[in-house]
């Protein structure tokens, strides 16, 4: 399947602001101010999850419709094969990392802090993807998502999406009640027989977290069957949709605003975060994030057409932005990217624990840098691509 450009500059702008929020200066980061996720509840991890599951959708759906059900089963076993590989490296660097650097611990402890106490079984943990280090979520997660993708997209085509999407629903609601703790305190008992010492820990919830996924595998297959009626939904008359979005929004940057700058307090701010849980995805998330997106997708597909000025600025706008050529070639290679910047993130964490702090205008051109270092790991592997095709086309002929 041809890529969609649109998309791989999504991931790739998602990609720009994640390194933005995962990068800990002592003192912290004023450039890091600039970001939607100033904004409300809405950060790249869930834009992230969605896509990939919109993508999934799209692409294997598009192989069932073709009947090739056992290509569409391997390549996903050896997609998560792959990601697997990723992660055991990462983990396999940064542990070597911790131990040959001076002051690791110091450094890095408040975010890995068990796998100092207890190395071993916290290692053995996180090959068996029951424990994260800090912004060593998002692989682990999307592995289990692929696992169960061949049963979901067999449900999809068999039109069975409905009860998919209610299924998706309830485990998200049942987490939100709390069904899941017995497991998850009956997991890490089972698992302390054999490592003892062991913690589970993953910032993302993936039984929550799921339903995002699942949301863009749905949306992605309805695309390929061409169930999605984009003039119904994403039409440009569909302003009443557009103004509850933004008044959805407008509500969500009020609360971010008081609760950042402490104008809330108290009951009321206990209040909504029972709601607010970014780990187990809490409706506050949930309810933001569907309303960003949906507001993002019509002034992509149809702001240009509206009869509002500001939708046909705000339209062109994102347009432009989504499709400027950087943002595409970071998406397009998005894996190798997202790696890269897990590795530069510790990295810079060890030079902020040893030159550190440093002043703001030494922290911006530090970040702007490592921003532009993104186009490295995605110009190798595009390279690598064009190698692999060259020697294919070569050894072809031969055959």
């Amino acid at each position: 399947m041809r890529r969609l450009e649109l998309l791989d500059g999504f991931r790739g702008y998602f990609l720009v602001f994640m390194l933005l929020n995962h990068l800990p200066f002592a003192g912290g980061l004023l450039l890091a101010k600039a970001n939607h996720a100033e904004l409300g509840f809405v950060q790249d991890a869930q834009g992230f999850v969605f896509l990939s599951g919109t993508i999934i959708g799209l692409y294997y759906m598009r192989l069932m419709q073709k009947g090739r059900i056992g290509d569409m089963d391997a390549k996903l076993a050896a997609r998560v094969r792959e990601l697997y590989w990723y992660h055991a490296g990462l983990l396999l660097l940064i542990l070597t990392m911790a131990v040959l650097l001076p002051r690791s611990p110091e450094i890095w402890g408040r975010f890995m802090h068990e796998l100092f106490e207890q190395p071993a079984a916290n290692a053995a943990a996180s090959l068996m993807l029951l424990y994260q280090p800090a912004y060593m979520d998002i692989l682990p997660q999307y592995m289990v998502y692929l696992l169960v993708a061949p049963l979901l997209l067999r449900l999809i085509a068999a039109g069975r999406g409905q009860e998919v999407l209610v299924g998706s629903a309830l485990l998200w609601l049942a987490v939100q009640l709390g069904w899941h703790l017995p497991l998850t305190e009956g997991m890490e008992d089972l698992v302390r027989m054999v490592l003892p010492g062991f913690t589970l820990r993953g910032h993302f919830n993936p039984l929550a977290w799921q339903i995002i996924f699942v949301t863009g595998m749905l949306l992605g297959a309805a695309e390929v069957q061409g169930r999605l009626d984009w003039q119904r939904w994403f039409g440009p008359h569909r302003t009443d949709l557009a103004k509850l979005a933004l008044a959805l929004l407008g509500v969500f940057l009020v609360y971010k605003l008081a609760l950042t700058y402490g104008w809330i307090s108290g009951a009321p701010a206990e209040r909504f975060g029972r709601f607010s849980d970014r780990t187990e995805f809490g409706a506050v998330f949930l309810v933001n994030f569907t309303a960003l997106a949906w507001l993002v997708t019509w002034l992509v597909v149809s702001g240009q057409e509206s009869t509002v000025r500001a939708a046909q600025v705000a339209g062109r706008f994102l347009n432009g932005l989504f499709r400027l050529r950087p943002l595409v070639f970071l998406g397009q290679h998005s894996l190798q990217v997202y790696a890269y910047h897990l590795v530069l993130v510790y990295a810079l964490m060890a030079l902020d624990g040893y030159a550190g702090p440093f002043d703001e205008d030494t922290k911006t051109l530090i970040t702007l840098a490592g921003i532009a270092s993104l186009g490295l790991p995605a110009w190798a592997h595009a390279s690598w691509q064009e190698r692999s095709k060259a020697k294919t086309a070569v050894a072809k002929p031969a055959q």
